[in-house]
């Protein structure tokens, strides 16, 4: 599967740096991460199979997705990078340093840890659901129907944000609506292994989300048994785009150090 991406050149001498988004994501949703390390990393934006410009799939899978970063690393002779995941893009690098250790040299983890989550996106699938495209005339129409469902204007707005007009002046959605909610199951899962990762790693956490509990410590050391916590105050899940200078500085602390 050849992912979609977008390619920020520093210099050949510059380290690397990939930044994967979460779910309903695309690779512009980390943007603030990419201006603010563009300047001396090479960074790489990557669209998730079934998100933005990548291919959709009848069935996502986070191991194919983690491969299909590693084929972007191959094509463009990468030996080594930093990776840096949010949500299931953190379960996507997650899985990239697990399969593929020797290429990573950092893993940062964006509010998500390796496990199975429960249910908590119905509203959202339902809020995608009732809108309907072939009648809409406007975003402002179709967040209408979406508050039906989805109450936070913020989770709206980050939805709407894939909602685009073709060629033909028709209303779609950039991520694969029907697809994710097949595969959801998968996506919320996570396979369990025997491999993992030794090198530099962080996993920072929003003090308001609850993705990350101290029940998960276990399971985060049992994969990647270097592991650094690090808890942003004031944040939920959405922790870079809600203190992006404070994240971005942990990220910088946290590339600075050697495996």
């Amino acid at each position: 599967m050849k992912l979609n991406y977008k390619l920020s050149e520093c210099a050949s001498t510059s380290p690397w740096l990939i930044l994967i988004h979460g779910l309903f994501g695309n690779a512009d949703n980390l943007a603030g991460i990419k201006r603010h390390f563009e300047s001396n990393y090479n960074v790489i934006s990557i669209d998730l199979p079934d998100h933005g410009e990548s291919p959709w799939t009848s069935s996502f899978s986070v191991d194919d997705a983690a491969n299909g970063v590693f084929e972007i690393m191959q094509s463009l002779n990468i030996r080594e990078s930093a990776v840096l995941g949010h949500s299931l893009g953190g379960k996507v690098a997650m899985r990239l340093a697990l399969n593929h250790g020797d290429v990573v040299s950092h893993l940062i983890v964006a509010d998500i840890a390796p496990v199975s989550y429960d249910h908590s996106h119905q509203t959202v699938f339902d809020g995608l659901k009732a809108v309907p495209l072939d009648a809409i005339q406007s975003r402002k129409d179709a967040e209408k129907e979406m508050a039906k469902h989805v109450k936070e204007p913020g989770v709206r707005q980050f939805l709407l944000k894939s909602l685009y007009q073709d060629e033909n002046g028709d209303w779609k959605w950039r991520f694969n609506v029907n697809g994710l909610i097949a595969s959801y199951s998968h996506i919320i899962d996570w396979e369990q292994t025997n491999q993992t990762f030794d090198g530099v790693t962080l996993f920072i956490k929003g003090s308001e989300s609850d993705y990350i509990t101290p029940a998960y410590r276990d399971e985060i050391t049992r994969y990647f048994p270097m592991a650094k916590a690090h808890v942003i105050e004031g944040t939920g899940h959405w922790l870079h785009a809600e203190k992006p200078a404070v994240f971005n500085a942990v990220v910088e602390r946290t590339l600075n150090k050697s495996s």
